[in-house]
């Protein structure tokens, strides 16, 4: 496939069917790379058919008159980029993907899964980084997944909301934590903390934050602890 000859433009929403077809078309031949869709065909057909193109933008990739790869992008996120199996390993991607970076040239983060090593490969190579794991219990097909991001030119700038949106959370988390922990103490038989209970809290959580692991981890729950019972006033 020659460079020259493909073509990079704006979707419209007579352009959605034919981007449904190659979302299957790509879906299919993924697997095992990718799991097997949550839902059956004529679901997604319907899916792709009610995206509103005021809120997200579509980008298609054209070959010879042919629909190739398309993006499909919105506020600071890569919602999918798919391209077909016959072009993949060309330059269509490649384009794709720079159209998507000037269009969130602040910087943007997809999913992919963890098992699709091919797509992870081909975004490191393009400048993303891998941010963090989950076991899937955020996507249909319940398969884990990877958080990548392309932190843009102002890259500082871009962690640190993400940081900042983390810490947001966290706040929140440790409010719930002193609420829980002072509505437990009536009924504790014990005022005395359980080191046996904040030793399997550590080593439970270290599973999903084995960067941490158990060590670190109770010296941060100690703090949590010791810290929410004080504020509960205990």
């Amino acid at each position: 496939m020659s460079e020259p000859d493909l073509t990079i433009r704006r979707g419209e929403r007579a352009d959605l069917p034919a981007v449904a077809e190659l979302y299957l078309a790509v879906r299919q031949a993924a697997v095992p790379h990718m799991p097997p869709l949550a839902h059956d065909d004529d679901h997604v057909r319907a899916w792709v058919d009610g995206w509103d193109l005021r809120q997200r933008e579509v980008w298609l990739a054209v070959h010879g008159g042919r629909l190739v790869g398309f993006a499909d992008l919105g506020p600071r996120w890569l919602n999918s980029l798919y391209v077909d199996p016959a072009a993949q390993r060309s330059s269509v991607g490649s384009a794709l993907l720079d159209v998507v970076k000037s269009r969130l040239d602040g910087g943007f983060a997809l999913w992919v899964f963890e098992s699709n090593a091919p797509a992870r490969a081909f975004y490191q190579r393009h400048g993303l980084v891998e941010l963090e794991r989950t076991d899937g219990w955020g996507n249909e097909e319940r398969s884990p997944d990877i958080k990548m991001a392309w932190p843009g030119a102002d890259a500082v700038g871009f962690f640190r909301r993400m940081i900042d949106e983390v810490d947001d959370q966290l706040a929140d988390l440790l409010a719930r934590r002193v609420a829980l922990t002072r509505a437990v103490q009536p009924h504790k038989t014990s005022p005395r903390r359980d080191a046996d209970r904040e030793r399997r809290i550590a080593e439970r959580m270290a599973r999903t934050a084995p960067e941490l692991g158990a060590t670190r981890i109770g010296r941060i729950m100690d703090v949590v602890i010791t810290e929410s019972l004080e504020a509960a006033g205990h």
